[in-house]
C-alpha cells in the first residue's frame, strides 16, 4: 500500500470551510484529519457536532476524526452518525480500552489509538491485533504548527515491528509537524499515514503541497 495523506482541517480557514474541503476534494490526498479538543485532555477547544457536520455535508473522501477528548465513549455512536470512518481515541483517556475500541468498531467504524509523545509503544502490545491505526502524536496534542518531536522515528521503527510481531494489519499514522523534511524520513521509518495542518493550509499552494507529499 501506498502512503496516505489526511491533511488537518483544525488549520483551515475556518471562514471559508466550505472551500477550504471542496479543496481537499480535489486535491489528491486521500483522507480528511478532523481534530476534536475538548479543553480538558487538551489546553485547547477546537470544534464539535455542528462543525463536524458541515465538513460531513461537502466531504467527498474519509473522515479520518481524532478525539482529543475525556471520556470518549459517550459520543462513538454520534461520530459514526456524523460520517467518521475512522475514530482514534488517546490511550492515555481510555480506562477501558478494549471496550471503547469494540464499541467503535461495533458503530460501524475503523479503530485508532493515538499515543502522546512520552506514552511507550509497549503499552499497545494487548491491543495491536484489534485496532486498525495508530496515531503517534509527533508533537504535544493540542495546537498546530509545533516542532516535531526527533524521537518519533524511533517510534515508528518500534511500532513496525511490534505490527510485524503480532500479524496486526494496523497502519501507522504520524500527527504533527509533517513537512517536506521530515515526510520522507517518516515514510522511510515506517508511517503509512501523515497528517499535515499548516504545512498543507500555509502553503502559497495547498493543492500542489498536497500532491508533492502524495508521491513522496
Amino acid at each position: 500500500m501506498s502512503h496516505l495523506i489526511a491533511p488537518s482541517i483544525l488549520a483551515a480557514d475556518f471562514g471559508n470551510l466550505q472551500s477550504e474541503v471542496e479543496m481537499v476534494n480535489q486535491s489528491k490526498a486521500q483522507w480528511f484529519h478532523i481534530d476534536i479538543m475538548d479543553g480538558v485532555f487538551v489546553p485547547n477547544i477546537s470544534f464539535g457536532f455542528p462543525v463536524l457536520k458541515q465538513i460531513q455535508k461537502h466531504a467527498k473522501k474519509p473522515l479520518d476524526v481524532h478525539l482529543m477528548i475525556v471520556n470518549p465513549d459517550q459520543f462513538i455512536q454520534k461520530f459514526a452518525d456524523h460520517g467518521a470512518e475512522i475514530l482514534t481515541v488517546h490511550i492515555e483517556a481510555c480506562d477501558h480500552l478494549h471496550r471503547t475500541v469494540q464499541a467503535i468498531h461495533s458503530a460501524g467504524m475503523k479503530a485508532g489509538v493515538a499515543l502522546n509523545p512520552h506514552t511507550n509503544i509497549s503499552l499497545l502490545e494487548d491491543i495491536i491485533a484489534d485496532i486498525d491505526l495508530v496515531c503517534l502524536m509527533s508533537v504535544n496534542p493540542g495546537f498546530g504548527g509545533q516542532k516535531f518531536i526527533e524521537n518519533t522515528y524511533n517510534k515508528v521503527k518500534k511500532l513496525k515491528k511490534l505490527i510485524s510481531d503480532s500479524n496486526s494489519n494496523a497502519l501507522i499514522e504520524i500527527d504533527g509537524g509533517v513537512n517536506a523534511e521530515t515526510a520522507p524520513k517518516l515514510l522511510e521509518a515506517g508511517a503509512d499515514v501523515l497528517v499535515a495542518g499548516s504545512y498543507v493550509f500555509g502553503a502559497k499552494d495547498p493543492v500542489v503541497t498536497m500532491s508533492n507529499l502524495v508521491e513522496l
